[in-house]
């Protein structure tokens, strides 16, 4: 009745208005009304703006198992004069009308999914095929383009059918050999899925692709928030673009993420008016049809594409030249061929046209290669919401939201929300309280500490509540390559038991693997716990102590070397040869030296000692040598007392190990660390050969030196007496020294890393909580509650550690290299001094050859004579050289000379003795001229 009266209404329409009828054909299953509406309706709105022409749609019914009724449905068509066949809609069904079409070239367009035959397309078979369902290849990119962009590292699909498991080829070669495998699990026709989720929740999977049929996703999401499978750490992906159809109101408001995609804007204006002319026309009939566009299903939308794409054809086409239906036979003997549909085929082909689907491009064989897909994600206010769009041109995922909105709403989520956050016991970042009498403490209140403070700075900022749990076992959290199991805070994430774990945990690459960590609150390193070493006997001679053995020996080098040069200068030197009569006032025949080499080493001993001497050199050069060791003297001196005091009052320590290429390169003293923490993987897997023998060591080392606690290592350095090392991480090992004042640290930092708070891998809470972290930072908060907890509470600040280095460098010994440039300046000073001891020497020479009338060479020859000779210590005020006399007269003019020299000497002293007896009578010296 609904036909005829769509002929008859047709039929009206062309006598009145002049229009050609264009018969076009539709098969459809029984279940595809509203696809039937929507293509019966794009027609109408199409005949309403046509001219010359008018699709008159004829429309039949078979079954999609049913191929012997839907070729005999298709020859019906052709034989009433149809000009293309829309549908039907399964593969079996579409398969018998595209050969069919094919034989007698009628047009024939398709919108369900239909996979690329093996051996690939045939073009000849698929002439006359029209698909407007995105092409398989290119919807599989676009699946595999997300989980890129998800990062998900592993995935576990569910499928219910082999087409389905077609369709995510190119999410099944993401992988490769090396990378986690992906799990795949098909479904049969029992409803029960809960076995296969529990199996999935078993193994720790927390992200889910839905191959599924749009039936069978509500009842199974359903069954998956039956047994826990619908929390906020898990994912699903739903690849049916008609899941956004499907009544999503009891699970919106479930905290897992579920995304899925869509091949239409529904906000635009084509696909609201298109369900408004649906409304409409069923109301014109008497019935009621009601859809939203949010709901509108993907073959409705593809089926009024499909038919204004070809009305524009043929609206084209007819230009040029009318286009005539005509009525075909099925028969081999009446087998004819309609000479239009090839020609309307190659120009859908090339036609570029925008539906409600988006923009619609064919390939050679036509097949839609180019489309958009909107990426929604349902939501607990709007339910699906659309968060991105994928372009099909560069394969990349644009977002339609900004990072602040998604900030926003991860902070709107958190508002309700209480945390259950996993630690363990360590000091000072989570400690029991003490109780006082009477006292009753239950949960947060249970507990304290630097760990309690950070979470609930973060919670303040973002407005949640929390939970506090200890992790059974205690433990950090490391890998078991036997069991390919977690321990410790890690297994408690992947478990699902806590949101959060917080603690001294290291963010390390391992971890990281199986969990996420926010920005470290924390920076650290691997050091050294050792006991300071114990106090030594006094040393009966710790008063050489503050200037090191080399010191002494380059000192009385000096010494030596300085006393010898002030003699050979002295010698040299003329003003240093004094009359030996200093009262004789007339010109004396003979001067003496006083500085033979026992004056010069006394001289240079007053010097060094402080107490100078009661002679002194008179010439230059000896002058300038015995004022640069007087400097010296005088820097080493007060070096060596500024120390003196600090080496006799200290106790002096003999530390056995400085570093950790110490504690490698022996094996007294035993080292190790705590057992399946970081410091311990960190040599375990280092490529540095000291790290690796230091692992090799601890490893073989029995009984064995590693630890369960810091704590225990701690105690275990202390009962050591200097034969066991605790390698830690910096921060607890602060803590230690802080209120242990027998132990130390050694060396500097190993490696640096940080501290971060783990979560459950993709949880959405990452980005806010590390705000907040970043925040505290900012407003120096981490910082106050490191001071708070290591330099306060508890004992913090018993041990000034800066007090006791600063001790220690001034009293350390000072080497060569603190005071060598004292001997370079000494050695510079002598240097020159020596040149200006030739200089006058050679002057001397000169003059004694001008006063002698000899030449400077033999005056040269007697004055280096005369110098060299160390056994004469009086020299003749001249030298002679010009007399000619006999060698005799030259004796007894000495002698007589000498004989002169002793009796005024006698009467000097005798009336030097009288004059100081009557000095009181007369009141002054006698004096002898």
């Amino acid at each position: 009745m609904f036909r005829v009266r769509i002929l008859l209404i047709g039929l009206l329409l062309c006598v009145a208005e002049g229009k050609r009828e264009i018969p076009v054909g539709a098969i459809f299953h029984e279940d595809n009304y509203e696809a039937e509406i929507a293509f019966k309706y794009a027609i109408e709105r199409v005949n309403m703006h046509e001219k010359h022409f008018e699709l008159l749609p004829m429309i039949r019914y078979v079954s999609p198992e049913d191929s012997y009724k839907t070729e005999k449905k298709v020859c019906e068509l052709a034989s009433e004069g149809v000009t293309a066949i829309f549908g039907p809609s399964s593969m079996l069904t579409s398969g018998i009308v595209s050969s069919i079409c094919k034989t007698i070239e009628i047009p024939h367009i398709i919108t369900h999914w239909d996979p690329e035959p093996i051996g690939g397309w045939d073009p000849e078979m698929q002439a006359m095929t029209i698909n407007l369902y995105p092409e398989a290849d290119v919807l599989s990119r676009a699946l595999r383009d997300l989980i890129v962009d998800y990062s998900w590292k592993s995935f576990t699909i569910i499928y219910d059918s082999d087409d389905g498991l077609m369709r995510l080829k190119d999410i099944l070669q993401i992988h490769g050999p090396a990378d986690t495998p992906i799990t795949v699990r098909q479904i049969d026709d029992d409803p029960d899925y809960r076995p296969l989720l529990k199996d999935i929740q078993a193994s720790g999977e927390s992200h889910i692709i839905l191959e599924v049929h749009p039936s069978k996703i509500l009842e199974m999401l359903r069954q998956a928030r039956e047994v826990k499978m619908l929390e906020e750490y898990q994912s699903y992906i739903i690849t049916s673009l008609d899941a956004h159809t499907l009544d999503f109101e009891e699970l919106k408001y479930s905290r897992s993420n579920i995304t899925t995609l869509r091949l239409m804007d529904t906000k635009s204006f084509e696909i609201k008016n298109a369900v408004h002319d649906w409304e409409q026309g069923e109301a014109r009939m008497k019935k009621v049809f009601r859809v939203s566009p949010e709901h509108v299903h993907t073959e409705s939308a593809l089926y009024h594409d499909a038919a204004k794409l070809y009305a524009t054809a043929i609206r084209e086409l007819d230009a040029t030249e009318e286009i005539a239906p005509s009525r075909l036979s099925c028969g081999s003997k009446n087998l004819r061929q309609w000479p239009f549909g090839l020609r309307i085929v190659n120009y859908m082909k090339v036609k570029t046209e925008h539906g409600i689907t988006g923009p619609i491009i064919f390939d050679d064989n036509g097949r839609r290669t180019h489309f958009q897909l909107d990426i929604i994600e349902l939501s607990q206010q709007d339910g699906f919401k659309k968060i991105a769009v994928w372009d099909p041109t560069n394969g990349k995922i644009n977002y339609t939201r900004s990072q602040e909105d998604v900030h926003l709403q991860i902070v709107e989520s958190l508002q309700n929300k209480t945390f259950i956050v996993a630690s363990r016991l360590g000091a000072p970042f989570l400690m029991l309280k003490d109780k006082k009498e009477g006292e009753f403490l239950e949960g947060n209140n249970r507990f304290e500490g630097y760990s309690l403070e950070l979470i609930d700075g973060i919670s303040k900022i973002l407005g949640f509540q929390y939970r506090m749990e200890l992790v059974p076992d205690g433990k950090y959290g490391s890998y078991n390559k036997q069991t390919k199991k977690w321990d410790g805070l890690v297994k408690y994430l992947l478990d699902r038991k806590a949101d959060l774990a917080i603690c001294d945990l290291t963010i390390t690459y391992e971890r990281r693997t199986a969990v996420d960590f926010t920005m470290p609150f924390m920076t650290l390193g691997i050091s050294i716990l050792y006991a300071k070493p114990v106090p030594q006997p006094k040393d009966l001679f710790s008063f050489l102590s503050p200037l090191s053995l080399d010191v002494w020996i380059y000192m009385a080098t000096a010494y030596l070397g300085v006393s010898v040069l002030l003699f050979v200068l002295s010698r040299m030197a003329p003003a240093d040869w004094e009359n030996p009569h200093p009262c004789k006032q007339e010109e004396v025949e003979e001067v003496e030296n006083i500085w033979n080499m026992l004056n010069a080493l006394w001289l240079t001993m007053g010097s060094i000692m402080g107490q100078g001497c009661d002679i002194l050199p008179k010439a230059v050069s000896t002058r300038v040598v015995a004022g640069m060791w007087w400097f010296f003297a005088l820097i080493m001196l007060s070096s060596y007392t500024a120390n003196l005091a600090a080496f006799l009052t200290m106790e002096r320590m003999d530390a056995s190990i400085e570093s950790a290429e110490d504690l490698a390169k022996q094996s007294k003293i035993k080292y190790g660390a705590v057992l399946g923490g970081s410091t311990l993987s960190f040599f375990r897997s280092s490529n540095f050969s000291t790290y690796q023998r230091m692992w090799a060591a601890m490893e073989s080392t029995r009984p064995s030196v590693f630890t369960k606690s810091n704590d225990e290592g701690r105690d275990r350095v202390m009962k050591g007496r200097g034969l066991y090392a605790f390698l830690m991480e910096s921060t607890s090992l602060e803590y230690i020294t802080e209120r242990y004042c027998e132990l130390t640290q050694i060396g500097g930092l190993l490696d640096s890393k940080g501290y971060g708070i783990a979560m459950p891998v993709n949880s959405p809470y990452r980005t806010a909580i590390s705000g907040a972290v970043l925040k505290m930072q900012e407003e120096g908060k981490l910082h106050q509650l490191k001071t708070r907890w290591w330099k306060e509470m508890y004992g913090g600040g018993r041990c000034d550690e800066q007090a006791t280095t600063a001790a220690g460098d001034s009293a350390a010994e000072l080497g060569i290299d603190n005071v060598g440039g004292v001997f370079v300046v000494l050695a510079f000073g002598c240097f020159c001094a020596f040149i200006l001891g030739i200089l006058e020497f050679l002057w001397n020479v000169r003059k004694v050859a001008v006063e002698e009338k000899v030449t400077p060479w033999e005056a040269l020859q007697a004055e280096l004579k005369f110098a060299l000779n160390l056994s004469i210590t009086t020299k003749p005020v001249h030298n002679m050289l010009s007399e000619s006399s006999s060698a005799k007269s030259s004796m007894r003019s000495k002698s007589e000379s000498r004989r002169e020299s002793e009796s005024v000497s006698r009467m000097h002293n005798i009336k030097t003795g009288n004059s100081m007896i009557n000095v009181d009578k007369i009141g002054f010296v006698y004096n002898n001229k």
